[in-house]
């Protein structure tokens, strides 16, 4: 995304990551500070999968379930990166990321509306379940029970319709 070229009449509705209501949402239960962005970091807005990295917390003392916190993964993702303005731009004359750094503390969601960019080849509809690319996270819209190529089915909704690219809804809450 370069700079600025030209002013729509409507503005986008949101960016990835953004929450898409005012619902109710749940973040994934951790210790102080115990997720934290993985070496690769973590791109806002989409899926994220977090796992131990068997280091004790210094302020507990207990060793944490989860740690590091990564855009690939195996089985259901713990939950969805949202926009909190954590990303930061490392990369010089860089105008905008998603990318939080790694180290840097990450809130994953584990219920609640967001908005997320439709990676697959198929346009989605509201009622498709969201499936999570295991290589980097994106979000891609599907049948209940379908096998998307590269993707984990998870328990999340596509809430509306949107082209390849574009931006779409999903809950964590079912339609009904």
């Amino acid at each position: 995304m370069g700079f600025q070229q030209q002013v729509y009449v409507q503005p986008s509705p949101a960016v990835e990551g953004d929450f898409a209501s005012a619902n109710p949402r749940a973040s994934v239960l951790a210790g102080p500070g115990a997720l934290v962005a993985g070496p690769e970091g973590v791109t806002v807005g989409r899926f994220a999968w977090a796992a131990s990295n068997g280091e004790e917390n210094a302020s507990s003392g207990e060793t944490d379930f989860y740690n590091l916190v990564s855009n690939t993964g195996t089985g259901v993702p713990a939950g969805f990166v949202h926009r909190e303005q954590q990303a930061l731009i490392t990369q010089w004359l860089a105008e905008s990321t998603l990318l939080v750094p790694a180290g840097l503390p990450v809130t994953l969601h584990s219920a609640g509306d967001f908005w997320a960019r439709n990676a697959g080849s198929a346009p989605s509809a509201a009622g498709d379940k969201a499936f999570a690319s295991t290589t980097d996270g994106s979000a891609s819209p599907g049948a209940a029970g379908a096998s998307v190529a590269g993707a984990v089915e998870t328990k999340w909704f596509v809430m509306s319709a949107a082209a390849p690219g574009e931006l779409m809804k999903i809950s964590s809450w079912p339609l009904g």
